[in-house]
C-alpha cells in the first residue's frame, strides 16, 4: 500500500504525486517562461544569473541541471564552461524538457537534453563537478532520495546548488500571502488558461522545507556542509552543498 505525501495542500498516494505533478508541467510548458517573467517581474532571471555567477564553476567543468526545464541554467552554464566542458540538461516532464532542448538548439548550444527521475539519476558516482535544481526539488516526491543522489553523482570538491521558493520574511508574509492566493492563480488564468497549476504552485511553496530544514536534510543526506543564502527577503534561497 502507498504512503500518502503532498501535492499542494492536497494529501495524496505518494505514486499518484509525480503524475499530477507532471499533468501541471504539461499544461504549462509552452508558457512557462512568459509566467515566469509576469509572477517574479523579470527577478528570475537575475536569481538565476547570480547563482551562476557565485556558482565557482570553470571553464572546463561538468554541470548537471536537474529539473532544467526551458533551459535556462544549461544555457548559463554552457557559457561559463564553454567547449571544453559540458552541460546536461535533464527533467522528469517531457514537455519542460523539449521547450528546453528546443531552445538550446535554436541558439546553437549543443546541450545533451536526458529525460529522467531526480530519484534514480541515470549517471555515474563522482562524475560532475556541480549539481544544479531550480525551482524544481519542492515537486519531488522523495526530496531525500533526490538529494542523496545528488550527492552520489558529485565528484569530491562538487557542489550542489538548490535554488527554490522559501520562507519569505515575517513582515512581508500577509503581502506575499495575498500575491500567492489571489493574483497568482488570477495571472494563471489569464495567461497561461490554467488557473489550477498555479494554486498549486503557490500551495507547493507553502509545503517545501524552510531554509534551516532543507540545510539539514542536505547534511542528511551526505553533503559534508550545507548553507544558504536569502535572495529578495527569502521569497527565494540559495542553497549550496559541499561534498569534500
Amino acid at each position: 500500500m502507498s504512503d500518502n505525501t503532498h501535492f499542494g495542500f492536497e494529501t495524496v498516494p505518494e505514486d499518484e504525486k509525480a503524475r499530477k505533478v507532471g499533468e501541471v508541467f504539461h499544461s504549462v510548458a509552452t508558457r512557462y517562461d512568459l509566467m515566469n517573467d509576469a509572477m517574479s517581474v523579470g527577478m528570475h532571471r537575475l536569481w538565476k544569473r547570480y547563482t551562476v555567477e557565485t556558482s565557482g564553476v570553470r571553464p572546463g567543468q561538468k554541470v548537471l541541471d536537474i529539473a532544467g526545464g526551458s533551459g535556462d541554467l544549461s544555457r548559463l552554464f554552457a557559457k561559463k564552461v564553454g567547449p571544453s566542458g559540458g552541460v546536461v540538461l535533464t527533467d522528469i516532464n517531457a514537455s519542460m524538457l523539449a521547450v528546453g532542448r528546443d531552445r538550446l538548439l535554436d541558439e546553437g548550444l549543443a546541450v545533451p537534453a536526458l529525460q529522467c527521475d531526480a530519484e534514480k539519476l541515470p549517471f555515474p558516482s563522482d562524475y560532475f563537478n556541480c549539481v544544479i535544481v531550480a525551482f524544481g526539488l519542492r515537486n519531488m516526491t522523495h526530496k531525500d532520495r533526490a538529494l542523496k543522489e545528488m550527492q552520489r553523482v558529485l565528484k569530491p570538491g562538487g557542489k550542489l546548488l538548490v535554488l527554490e521558493f522559501s520562507k519569505v520574511w515575517k513582515p512581508l508574509e500577509q503581502v506575499y500571502d495575498a500575491y500567492s492566493f489571489k493574483l497568482l492563480p488570477w495571472m494563471g488564468k489569464v495567461l497561461a488558461k490554467d488557473e489550477a497549476s498555479y494554486r498549486y504552485l503557490a500551495e507547493s511553496i507553502r509545503m517545501h522545507p524552510d531554509q534551516n530544514t532543507l540545510t539539514q536534510m542536505m547534511l542528511d543526506a551526505g553533503f559534508d556542509k550545507a548553507d544558504y543564502q536569502n535572495l529578495s527577503a527569502g521569497v527565494v534561497a540559495l542553497h549550496k552543498g559541499w561534498k569534500f
